[in-house]
């Protein structure tokens, strides 16, 4: 596969050059593969109503992106990896720009697909981490962070509130039994080496409904500290059995995917200081909500009934959105076109810089980390939060500033893997410039 290269120069010229007048019917196709069925139901509902509300924003008040309308083409997978695929053959060839596959398992089987079709895939915190390689995966972005990050900075957490010695502590992994569960052991096992501590693998089996043995296992093995790779009801299960055997939740960590709304509220009080990982922060106090509500909730045009709004997964699904359409952006100022290809996008999100300025136009001061991407580094900025719930107020709050992960352990695994990965798959890593 061959791709274009722009020197800097001529991106430079490219971004002042004015935007050429596109076809009025060449609307913006970006499908949702999203799931409103199945037992993950409770987490995709959400996350699909701030992905097509924020684009519905875009539409009512904006025009579209630089005037061009974007039609949302919704196909349900119920969370299931063949169901997902399914989705993306029946919708590339209606010119899609973009697909969030939102599922570890999909993501891993549209990889080698998307990159022969030359259609960008963001994994938005998700799927293969060592996609963050952008000289092996041109076609994959998985920013802000990846599970690696994700899993690096629970442990730096974990190390601080330590006193900075992990020696002789234990920390049990409950993860889900996939691809997605699987995902951070190899870097725990890293930074188990690195600080000395014991490292317990518990997995779950889909969808996560059955635990009492592995919350026993736990309360036989004390560990010091458990973190969590869960999604959907295996969430909110583990919290209630992790309060059944009495497991201080202020010492109970779950990734991204397991800190919203629907994991905590089940257990009532009991889940009153746990704490999960995050990469924006959560509620309604932003500028860009006042604008959903005018023009999209009270308008009658929500995708939903509105009553997820500003909740966590709202929230993810609305930067989800947020981003793409950056990077769409981004790609018509590049190549001075407003009816831009797949292909166009992919060099929108590898230019793509939404720093703090940019998100406060957008409405979203404060709200998530700048991102800069280049064709190295589709990972971004690797940087996270630890957040805990108040089952009191019913809220998220960030207790920690936004922290980087331990690069020289992660970024070595994503330069193993990902040569692991060129050698199998023949692949010759591009050159950046």
């Amino acid at each position: 596969m061959i791709l274009k290269k722009l020197t800097l120069a001529v991106a430079a010229a490219a971004l002042a050059a004015p935007l050429l007048a596109a076809p009025a019917s060449a609307d913006l196709t970006i499908p949702s593969l999203a799931y409103r069925t199945g037992p993950y139901a409770p987490n995709g509902i959400p996350f699909a109503d701030g992905y097509a509300d924020y684009f519905t924003l875009l539409n009512e008040r904006d025009g579209g992106i630089e005037g061009q309308k974007i039609n949302l083409v919704e196909c349900e997978t119920a969370y299931n990896t063949q169901q997902g695929v399914e989705c993306y053959e029946n919708t590339k060839g209606q010119g899609s720009l973009v697909y969030q596959p939102l599922s570890t398992g999909i993501t891993y089987q549209l990889i080698p697909k998307a990159t022969e079709d030359m259609i960008p895939i963001h994994s938005m915190g998700y799927g293969r981490t060592s996609a963050a390689n952008g000289k092996v995966f041109p076609y994959v972005f998985n920013f802000p962070g990846t599970y690696w990050d994700a899993a690096s900075i629970i442990v730096k957490y974990i190390l601080n509130e330590e006193g900075g010695d992990l020696s002789g502590k234990k920390i049990a992994l409950v993860y889900h039994n996939s691809a997605y569960g699987k995902e951070p052991i190899r870097t725990l096992e890293e930074l188990s080496k690195k600080h000395g501590f014991e490292l317990q693998l518990l997995p779950v089996d889909h969808p996560g409904q059955e635990q009492k043995a592995t919350w026993l296992q736990v309360r036989r093995e004390r560990p010091d500290w458990v973190t969590m790779w869960g999604w959907g009801v295996m969430n909110q299960v583990a919290i209630k059995e992790a309060a059944s055997v009495r497991f201080p939740m202020d010492h109970f960590i779950g990734v991204w995917w397991s800190g919203s709304e629907n994991d905590v509220l089940p257990a009532g009080k009991d889940a009153d200081g746990y704490k999960s990982i995050a990469f924006h922060a959560s509620g309604k106090n932003f500028p860009v909500y006042e604008d959903l509500q005018k023009h999209v909730i009270d308008a009658g045009k929500a995708a939903g009934d509105g009553s997820h709004v500003g909740e966590v997964l709202y929230s993810r699904g609305m930067v989800a959105a947020m981003w793409a359409s950056e990077a769409i952006r981004t790609a018509m100022k590049i190549h001075g076109t407003m009816d831009v290809t797949p292909a166009q996008v992919r060099d929108g999100y590898e230019a793509l810089d939404v720093d703090e300025a940019r998100l406060s136009e957008l409405g979203l001061p404060g709200f998530t980390v700048p991102v800069k991407v280049t064709c190295e580094n589709h990972g971004g900025p690797g940087l996270g939060a630890i957040q805990q719930w108040d089952a009191d107020s019913g809220t998220w709050s960030l207790i920690t500033d936004f922290m980087p992960a331990d690069r020289e352990v992660v970024d070595a695994l994503i330069a193993e893997d990902s040569a692991a990965y060129a050698a199998e798959a023949s692949i010759t890593p591009r050159e950046c410039n």
